[in-house]
């Protein structure tokens, strides 16, 4: 297990000052780098005026009110009521309630190869038996979809609640859903008027590009869930819908959802400087940076880079061969990894401040690792 005494920018160093690349954001939380002054800044001012007051909801709170005005600026316009929560994965636990809450159905539909996070609701909707198994019984009534197989939509029906997809599955191998898909999955959730939640948790924060990368897709989503590059390295989780929608965990009971320390005031004074920082990062300028990666990363070992934006796989040989990449290239100071659901795949995430030469010099250590495997 190794130790890092501190992080900046696109670096960790360790004890004897050896700076290391991190090439996966910390699984794509530090969009913005490690420690950058405007988040840094923001956690200082919020905490020597006051953290904790309450739990979520009981008393208006600055930073929840200025976080949720700026993500209404950056979201499609049916998102208009933001809940804030610790992570990801609780985020998915309220947005399967509120699924629930407002339309009275049980079932619900995932894809398979999805990762939705680990908290009991959250690995009800993951396909793969390895690793909720050992935590059955989960949640009943979950059904599972092939992501790009629209014959698999034909799991929607009048009892379905709500439709979790990933538009760039996670741990698949950065595996996107195509045109077709998407537009016969948004015709079936109209037709039995169940919602479609979007799992940006890993996309989001432009990390594909665009803010968000249902948008790019052409998903109709009801829910939003994001987590991990909202932060900016604070721990936060957000799950957003429409007033109306929102509104139904509200009574029956009148504390349908709660959550102690969800939208605490440091996190969201973090996020709120981490989203204007982001804002200034174009997307143009992520999709020239990714072209780089695909030009620069052709290698007779290298059978397919999938993907979008800084969020990118690149497909080899096998497990193996992962592993001694992984390792040659820690060794060279480079921090790179694979996926839970496609381990023949390194994880490309770098933060989106990354340059072009640093980009270069990226690309230089994973070629000399795959030409000495």
């Amino acid at each position: 297990m190794y130790q890092f005494e501190r992080a900046e920018g696109i670096y960790l160093y360790d004890s004897e000052g050896k700076a290391y690349i991190d090439l996966i954001s910390g699984i794509a939380v530090n969009n913005i780098g490690h420690s950058h002054p405007k988040v840094v800044e923001a956690v200082k001012n919020q905490a020597e005026k006051y953290m904790h007051q309450m739990v979520y909801g009981e008393y208006l709170i600055g930073p929840q009110i200025k976080l949720a005005e700026k993500l209404k600026q950056l979201t499609p316009p049916q998102f208009e009521s933001f809940y804030f929560t610790n992570s990801g994965s609780e985020a998915i636990e309220g947005a399967l309630k509120l699924a629930r809450k407002y339309t009275g159905r049980a079932k619900n539909v995932a894809m398979k190869n999805a990762y939705h996070g680990s908290t009991s609701g959250a690995l009800s909707l993951m396909s793969n038996s390895y690793y909720s198994g050992a935590f059955k019984p989960l949640l009943p009534d979950i059904h599972f979809a092939e992501l790009n197989n629209v014959a698999s939509l034909e799991l929607i029906d009048e009892n379905t609640a709500a439709v979790f997809i990933e538009c760039i599955q996670a741990e698949s191998g950065y595996t996107e859903a195509q045109p077709e898909f998407i537009s016969a999955l948004n015709k079936k959730a109209k037709e039995f008027a169940c919602l479609i939640i979007a799992d940006e948790v890993q996309s989001g924060i432009k990390r594909s590009g665009p803010m968000w990368s249902f948008t790019e897709s052409g998903l109709n989503a009801d829910i939003l869930v994001s987590a991990k590059g909202l932060g900016g390295g604070m721990p936060i989780g957000c799950f957003s819908a429409s007033k109306e929608i929102m509104s139904s965990i509200q009574n029956e009971p009148i504390l349908g959802h709660i959550t102690t320390f969800g939208g605490h005031p440091v996190s969201c004074a973090a996020s709120l400087a981490c989203l204007e920082v982001v804002e200034e990062i174009s997307t143009e300028d992520i999709q020239t940076k990714s072209s780089l990666f695909r030009e620069l990363l052709q290698h007779k070992n290298i059978y397919n880079i999938s993907g979008r934006g800084l969020m990118l796989a690149i497909h080899l040989k096998d497990f193996d061969t992962v592993e001694k990449v992984i390792e040659m290239c820690f060794k060279q100071g480079l921090i790179i990894d694979w996926f839970l659901y496609s381990n023949n795949a390194l994880r490309i995430s770098p933060p989106l401040v990354i340059t072009e030469d640093e980009i270069r010099k990226i690309c230089e250590i994973i070629l000399e690792a795959l030409d000495r495997v």
